[in-house]
């Protein structure tokens, strides 16, 4: 029999979609964001949308997002919730925010519309990979001047969560989005709602995450979707080892003059800077490649 933690992992699709895409709790989901805009804006109501948009032509596939919502004030937001790297990644958070633009457009008298935009956001929240060569948990972006960095155009916004650089031990946590960064990241691994936690919306995220909870149907449903995060990450560490291997033999290869000890090691600084390139955390890499912590250090120093 399978064995799981109390608590569902809030990073797969179906514990995400559970904690926060549904009508039926969505003070959750308002919660969330009210933190993650504390002063900038207060939200105080929001709608679901439907998370599939057509393509503009039937040749163009449909799109479809995790979660999509509009707000009170007619903000729209995609939310995404990304636990292996993609390539493109940047630039498909992009186009998810230009899909909504663009499909505010009417279908005719564009001359009456003047391109009354309503403010759109994407918040991609990213598990277990690095979106930056910063340490950075949060990454806010907006268009911008360049040469002066004064802001452009700030409704049309791009939230990118590094949770793997939220590394604070609990008495550090200093707000409340920290607060909840650090459920999202550590739910799966605790046995009880912690004292610092003692908030009723807390309360309520993890009676619902309680995998006892859950009928066997939506037990059914979350073991699919945790099993194709770990398939992923199956995937990835396959494609990692075999790197390793390929980095060996080609540091074996370039250091054979020099004696098979230094071309092992050739191969795997080379292959721990491929890792650092794709953005891999520096703890991994470690573990992967038998690399000190602080030689790798000093390799994403180097890349940076």
């Amino acid at each position: 029999m399978q064995q799981h933690s109390r608590y569902i992992d809030l990073t797969t699709d179906y514990g995400f979609k559970r904690i926060f895409g549904m009508e039926s709790h969505k003070e959750i989901l308002l919660a969330f964001l009210n933190e993650l805009f504390k002063g900038k804006k207060v939200i105080s109501d929001l709608m679901y949308n439907k998370n599939e948009h057509v393509g503009d032509t039937s040749k163009l596939g449909a799109v479809i997002f995790d979660l999509t919502c509009t707000t009170d004030d007619g903000s729209q937001f995609i939310i995404e919730v990304q636990s292996s790297i993609q390539d493109n990644f940047k630039q498909r958070t992009i186009y998810y925010g230009a899909k909504l633009l663009s499909d505010q457009a009417p279908k005719g008298k564009r001359y009456e519309w003047e391109y009354a935009i309503s403010e759109v956001y994407v918040i991609a929240i990213m598990d277990g990979f690095h979106f930056s060569e910063t340490d950075e948990y949060l990454h806010d972006i907006c268009l911008c001047n360049k040469k002066t960095g004064e802001i452009f155009y700030d409704k049309l916004g791009f939230i990118y969560i590094e949770l793997i650089n939220l590394n604070k031990p609990e008495k550090q946590l200093s707000t409340n989005l920290e607060k909840w960064l650090y459920v999202l990241k550590n739910i799966v691994e605790l046995n009880s709602l912690p004292d610092f936690l003692n908030d009723p919306i807390f309360e309520k995220v993890f009676e619902i995450a309680e995998y006892s909870n859950l009928d066997k149907k939506e037990q059914k449903m979350y073991d699919v979707s945790l099993k194709r995060k770990w398939d992923e990450y199956s995937l990835l560490s396959s494609a990692t080892r075999k790197g390793i291997a390929q980095g060996i033999a080609q540091g074996i290869e370039q250091g054979i003059e020099q004696g098979i000890e230094q071309g092992l090691q050739k191969g795997l600084q080379s292959t721990a800077q491929n890792m650092l390139n794709r953005g891999f955390d520096i703890q991994l890499v470690s573990e992967i490649v038998g690399l000190p912590v602080e030689d790798i250090q000093k390799m994403r120093q180097t890349l940076n």
